[in-house]
């Protein structure tokens, strides 16, 4: 699970988490905002919040742990820079209403899959400029599958690192972690894939990560 629990990290890690995490919240809701779209956006935000909600609450039983779809990829292809201040909030609601993950680690646990949904928006808006094809539909779910796959690599990794600033002890976790964790992206990989291939068919709109491309 990449949802870290309150009373591992030390007081520094959770410091760093809360700072870097309030100012990217507060960039990315200026720059929406500078673009007069923020208002716009909220039903949006709302939709992929929730459902962001429900497929971390979904446990697979793995070994000693489990392990769930994160979707922060699908997350940052979608909704763009507001990706961030999104999971945040589906993180908020998943620690108070059923104690999934922690409070005080709600910053860490924020970059651990908010940076790689902007990261997973970075990816898909760029590949859509700059690779040339004449199928959209089928260059966007290329393009989704990808960035998706990355975007919980990435996750894993960054929850990895966070864990790996407790020393040796942790050494058991991470490799769990990372192990556990290379069929879910496999499978965030198509599931966002065709995702964003259906929805550059019949809704393109909807993505933030066309830059404005529209089939």
């Amino acid at each position: 699970m990449v949802h870290i629990s309150d009373g591992i990290l030390s007081l520094p890690v959770l410091a760093a988490g809360w700072a870097i995490t309030i100012a990217l919240i507060a960039i990315a809701l200026w720059w929406s905002k500078k673009k007069g779209n923020l208002e716009e956006e909220i039903p949006k935000l709302s939709v992929m919040t929730a459902a962001f909600f429900v497929a971390s609450l979904i446990h697979v039983p793995v070994g000693p742990t489990s392990v769930h779809l994160i979707l922060c990829g699908l997350m940052g292809i979608i909704l763009g820079i507001l990706a961030y201040p999104a999971i945040f909030i589906g993180l908020v609601l998943q620690a108070f209403l059923f104690g999934h993950g922690g409070v005080t680690v709600l910053g860490v646990n924020t970059i651990d899959m908010g940076i790689p949904a902007l990261v997973a928006y970075g990816i898909f808006k760029a590949g859509n400029k700059l690779i040339p094809s004449k199928s959209i539909t089928g260059k966007a779910g290329l393009l989704g599958a990808l960035a998706g796959g990355i975007a919980v690599a990435l996750a894993v990794s960054l929850t990895a690192g966070m864990l790996f600033t407790l020393g040796k002890g942790y050494e058991w976790a991470i490799k769990a972690l990372i192990i556990y964790h290379i069929p879910v992206i496999v499978i965030e990989a198509v599931i966002v894939g065709s995702v964003v291939a259906f929805l550059v068919k019949v809704k393109p709109e909807l993505i933030e990560g066309l830059g404005g491309e529209r089939k």
